[in-house]
């Protein structure tokens, strides 16, 4: 488990979907209005958002090093952020979803589940590179990301949904993570 002052980090499972994904829809709506057209941003996002999330959780992966992790930051009991990390074919490790409850941001909710993600990856998948791909526009994500050591390796165009193309770029964590000396992750694979 780490802890950081009030917050909490843990191994999420099918039982973290309805908050993860009231979260994450919420999340896109403060975070990406002016920069995902607002088709993008419907009504329908909370209910879409949930059966994503119901699916990744409750499903098979087969081989735990091809199963992604959800890592749940709870701040007084409730969910104030997450983190889903994607094993890819290559070896790496995508980020697939970070966020934090709008109004905790800049309070270091970020920096914990970047921690424990990056020490997650180091123990499960031998150091593999961690990625992750961020719209351009996002600048507070773009500098949160290279003030934590990310690297920029290219840039590209997302397919968002709805169809929506829109530029963004690739960051990249290069080989293995220092010990961050604060612990590791509460819970184990079953």
């Amino acid at each position: 488990m780490i802890s950081s002052g009030q917050v909490t980090i843990r191994r999420g499972d099918v039982r973290d979907a309805g908050a993860i994904a009231e979260l994450h829809a919420l999340s896109w709506r403060t975070t990406y209005r002016g920069i995902v057209p607002e088709e993008g941003l419907g009504d329908g996002m909370a209910a879409q958002r949930r059966e994503l999330w119901e699916l990744r959780l409750d499903a098979d992966y087969g081989e735990p090093e091809n199963t992604p992790e959800l890592l749940v930051a709870e701040l007084d009991g409730r969910t104030a952020g997450f983190v889903y990390l994607v094993p890819q074919p290559d070896g790496r490790v995508l980020i697939d979803n970070l966020h934090v409850r709008p109004g905790l941001t800049g309070g270091g909710i970020g920096r914990a589940l970047l921690t424990a993600a990056r020490a997650y990856v180091a123990e499960q998948h031998s150091g593999a590179e961690l990625f992750l791909e961020v719209l351009r526009d996002n600048t507070r994500a773009i500098a949160f990301y290279e003030r934590e050591g990310a690297v920029r390796v290219r840039a590209q165009e997302g397919v968002f949904p709805g169809g929506f193309l829109l530029p963004e770029y690739v960051y990249a964590w290069p080989g293995r993570p220092a010990s961050s000396g604060r612990g590791s992750v509460e819970g184990g694979s079953e």
